[in-house]
């Protein structure tokens, strides 16, 4: 359902997604349990973020007679911000095998809460594409605002932003950066701490999923 409060954004509400996000906020979660409830929430967030796919027709015979067959008609790209959108990138690719993969690597620069490029490397055919970048968290919206911008300049014009969790910071930055960007999420949080951290939150998602906390 979109949210009421910001107009770009779908805040995807499920029994399943309201006990992984649970699992994901819980503290005595291992790594194990953290993955896992990572994974199952973004197969469900692919699922919203591309059902508006378009789709081509063409003839099939099943056992009995023919008939019509559908396909996708446009190529997936799944563009995680290095490292903890690689989560949610295995996740999608469960979802859409066939999609191409780029990266952005973005590291948070401790004292100014602000994100630092350091690599990047996209495949071609992203101005056609329906490209979804992926960051399990939506904070300041910096890393994010730089990952859009970037990927517009190389000609993406079909762009997604999939985020297990917003911050109302991160959110208001992307309605005024990118308003033309369908977010999709799982859960809108109270606010950011003085460290720009989401709270309540789930700490640090990459550090939770590759088991370096």
């Amino acid at each position: 359902m979109a949210s009421q409060n910001f107009k770009q954004v779908s805040l995807i509400e499920h029994p399943v997604i309201s006990k992984d996000l649970t699992i994901l906020r819980d503290a005595s979660s291992d790594t194990a349990q953290f993955r896992a409830a990572l994974k199952r929430i973004a197969i469900i967030l692919a699922y919203h973020a591309l059902k508006e796919l378009p789709l081509r027709t063409f003839e099939i015979e099943t056992p009995i007679q023919k008939t019509t067959g559908y396909d996708i008609d446009q190529d997936v790209m799944v563009v995680p911000i290095l490292r903890a959108g690689l989560g949610l990138s295995d996740a999608l690719l469960q979802f859409i095998p066939d999609a191409k993969v780029g990266h952005l690597g973005m590291e948070r620069n401790e004292t100014t809460h602000e994100p630092e490029d350091y690599y990047s490397n996209i495949p071609k055919g992203v101005e056609d594409a329906m490209v979804l970048v992926v960051d399990p968290m939506l904070a300041t919206g910096g890393s994010a605002n730089d990952a859009l911008s970037f990927l517009k300049k190389q000609g993406a014009q079909h762009l997604r932003f999939v985020s297990l969790v917003c911050a109302p910071e991160g959110l208001k930055k992307m309605e005024q950066e990118h308003p033309d960007v369908h977010i999709i999420t799982a859960a809108i949080d109270e606010k950011l701490n003085d460290d720009a951290f989401i709270v309540p939150g789930l700490g640090d998602a990459g550090d939770r999923y590759f088991g370096t906390v």
